[in-house]
């Protein structure tokens, strides 16, 4: 499970948000009422998502995105007439007055998104032979068809997605068909 930090300058709004949480079996990790406070919490854990209102005592939910890990993801709660102005692409935004299906729908999957990322940062690992694999793969394509290196890995992964399979099978193909 991901973990989740409440952030909202009152501590009732809060522990509110954690309890509605609570009762729909999503736990949370924290509950902060300053931005800075947020941001030693998520430094502690391994990713997940933080839920937060516009203005924090300390700094505004855009500085917050700024300033917090790459693996946390952001759920802004504000009023709609807020969420008109904002511009941040990269936060999901429930309006309030807050529809609890809805912010447990939103949570649910954005905790689902960020397991799947997680999982693709595992799997994206590779070792020494497979790097192997790859490399060959390349420099083969960069001699034989004059590609650079980007090219060729363009290529291989390019290969790879038309076919289904991940890149050091398809790397081992191209190494196949070209009789290496």
């Amino acid at each position: 499970m991901s973990s989740l930090v409440i952030a909202f300058p009152k501590l009732e709004d809060a522990r509110r948000i954690r309890d509605i949480l609570n009762r729909h079996d999503i736990k949370s990790d924290a509950v902060c009422t300053t931005a800075s406070q947020a941001l030693a919490e998520m430094n502690e854990l391994d990713g997940g998502i933080i839920i937060c209102g516009y203005r924090l005592p300390d700094m505004f939910y855009a500085d917050l995105r700024e300033c917090m890990p790459d693996s946390f993801e952001m759920l802004l709660l504000a009023s709609s007439r807020i969420l008109g102005s904002c511009e941040d692409s990269g936060v999901i935004s429930v309006s309030m007055p807050l529809s609890v299906f809805e912010l447990v729908n939103t949570i649910q999957m954005m905790q689902h998104q960020v397991r799947i990322r997680k999982k693709k940062k595992l799997v994206h690992k590779r070792n020494k032979e497979e790097q192997e694999v790859l490399d060959h793969a390349k420099t083969l394509l960069m001699e034989r068809n004059r590609m650079t290196e980007s090219e060729a890995h363009r290529y291989i992964q390019k290969c790879s997605m038309d076919s289904g399979t991940n890149l050091v099978e398809t790397a081992q193909m191209i190494l196949t068909l070209m009789n290496c």
